[in-house]
């Protein structure tokens, strides 16, 4: 029985390829069988006949414009179901003696408006990673296509200097599932950086996606891995390579504290320019201080101080005669 089963099924699919042949893999033969197709036209035409392979062609060529169609591909399901009630409606219309060449392009019109509503695959976002979200179906030879990216993504370098902080966030610019997600972190110390999984060990107490280490020690210096796994099957992994730095003398360290303060100070907002008001010693010990505005303070300033000497030996001389 199974062997007359095999022999069976090789002639149907040859003669789905040659009756339905433009083109041959369409989302009609995806979603419907080749008995269901043939039913439906045996109830249009009779059983046999030259009016039996009209309506086949008819069938195929009506659905010709949904050969190159893609689809996101868990949305497969919802296509079979409207194609499994477009056959139950053809039957309908075939036991009511309707005219399949009109029956055939109403049923392509409608499947392609569903085929229009249903949501496109998401675009595959490079550089690695399965991307599920992104997988698609294809009518065109009913199969389907997922990105073709590695599962290791490309390391990234981070250099910390010793007793500072390095964080790592196992994170991917694609969408993940929204469930069952887990991550596991692994290390090849030694100051290698490497993707080769057979240096690396476990990390046990690392789970989630972001990873910190503080104080930094020279010991730290290697590569981390990070895998994303979806249901225990693993989504992308990621590589950082950590390379630690000796830090810099202590006098070093101030020079450096000192000219970042340089390079921060800026004017306030609220800060405008004043005119300069020099000191009577910054106006004699600087010539070019003498403007002429200068040169008339000087004068006035002598001039007060010469009436007010003036007044005060007066005063004295009058009384001290005066007194005698």
């Amino acid at each position: 029985m199974a062997l007359l089963a095999q022999d069976s099924a090789v002639p149907c699919a040859l003669v789905a390829l040659t009756v339905f042949r433009a083109p041959a893999w369409a989302c009609l033969i995806c979603f419907t069988s080749y008995k269901e197709r043939t039913r439906i036209c045996q109830i249009f035409a009779g059983i046999q006949g030259p009016e039996l392979q009209k309506c086949q062609e008819a069938f195929s060529s009506a659905f010709a414009d949904l050969a190159d169609i893609e689809i996101n591909y868990d949305d497969r399901s919802h296509l079979h179901d409207a194609f499994t009630q477009m056959t139950h409606s053809l039957q309908e219309i075939a036991a009511a003696q309707g005219s399949f060449n009109v029956a055939f392009p109403d049923a392509a019109e409608k499947m392609r408006k569903v085929i229009m509503k249903l949501k496109g695959a998401q675009a595959c976002v490079p550089p690695c990673g399965f991307q599920d979200v992104a997988r698609r179906f294809l009518c065109y030879g009913c199969y389907s296509k997922a990105c073709n990216f590695p599962l290791d993504c490309p390391v990234q370098d981070l250099t910390v200097t010793r007793g500072q902080q390095a964080k790592f966030s196992c994170t991917v610019n694609f969408q993940l599932p929204k469930e069952e997600i887990t991550y596991s972190w692994k290390f090849a110390g030694g100051g290698l950086r490497t993707q080769d999984q057979s240096y690396f060990r476990d990390i046990p107490r690392a789970q989630g996606y972001l990873a910190r280490i503080r104080p930094v020690q020279p010991t730290h210096s290697g590569t981390f891995s990070c895998s994303i796994l979806h249901d225990q099957r693993p989504v992308a992994r990621l590589y950082f390579f950590l390379n630690v730095t000796s830090a810099p003398p202590r006098g070093e360290i101030e020079l450096q504290v000192s000219f970042r303060k340089v390079l921060r100070w800026a004017p306030k907002e609220t800060e405008t320019l004043e005119p300069w008001r020099p000191s009577l010693g910054e106006l004699l010990a600087r010539p070019e201080a003498l403007t002429p505005g200068n040169q008339c303070l000087l004068a006035a300033l002598a001039a007060v101080a010469s009436a007010s000497a003036t007044l005060m030996v007066w005063v004295f001389f009058r009384w001290y005669f005066k007194g005698n």
